[in-house]
């Protein structure tokens, strides 16, 4: 049966708005695919470790074709099990709010662990980058205080959907659907509104992840 991994990167929690319409589309999942499993992977509580150290020099080890350490393979262990629960997925959803623009730290922490080299990506002199991790769709939930979405003006400051689809394509899943939460600093009606409207198209797009 198939399985959708819902990466939560909001602290929030149940102030959070765009941890409350990704839930709501992974309930539209669940309901159009019965039997499935949603694994959810909360960042502010998964214990993500350093990419310093040993790890770094394991990740260079593979790039100069080089055997590993016994430090350096207990180092890599630990990435190549973040990005083996990544790759285990058949869809995502990723729920995340716009900090400074971009991402929270912890999201881009998150992709600097798992993309690495023979585990999501691959590269070679003659075709250069391969992402590995194919014949998958994404669903980004992003929520903002601001709007800026298409047609806002200020489409420029727009750093988050940007860099998650960058990163998303990168590792080869290039079918990434965007619902925007936007403006939620809006005054209630306004706020209200837009939650609607993004609780629906949400839900739409999660049904075909």
């Amino acid at each position: 049966m198939k399985t959708l991994l819902h990466i939560e990167a909001s602290p929030r929690k149940t102030r959070s708005h765009s941890l409350a319409v990704a839930r709501h589309a992974a309930d539209a999942w669940s309901a159009a695919h019965p039997g499935g499993t949603v694994r959810t992977l909360d960042l502010w509580s998964t214990v993500l470790p350093p990419f310093d150290g040993e790890t770094i020099d394991a990740k260079y080890a593979i790039l100069h074709g080089q055997a590993h350490t016994p430090a350096q393979a207990a180092a890599w262990e630990r990435i190549r099990s973040l990005a083996e629960e990544f790759k285990a997925a058949d869809g995502y959803i990723l729920s995340t709010p716009m900090w400074n623009f971009g991402v929270p730290y912890i999201l881009k922490h998150y992709f600097d662990l798992i993309i690495q080299p023979g585990l999501t990506f691959s590269y070679s002199p003659e075709s250069g980058y391969t992402g590995l991790v194919t014949g998958k769709k994404a669903l980004v939930v992003a929520a903002r205080g601001g709007a800026y979405g298409p047609g806002s003006g200020a489409e420029s400051y727009d750093l988050q959907t940007a860099t998650v689809r960058q990163l998303f394509g990168f590792i080869g899943v290039t079918e990434v659907s965007e619902v925007l939460v936007e403006p939620t600093l809006a005054p209630d009606a306004a706020r209200d509104a837009a939650l609607a409207t993004a609780r629906e198209r949400a839900a739409d797009a999660a049904r075909t992840l």
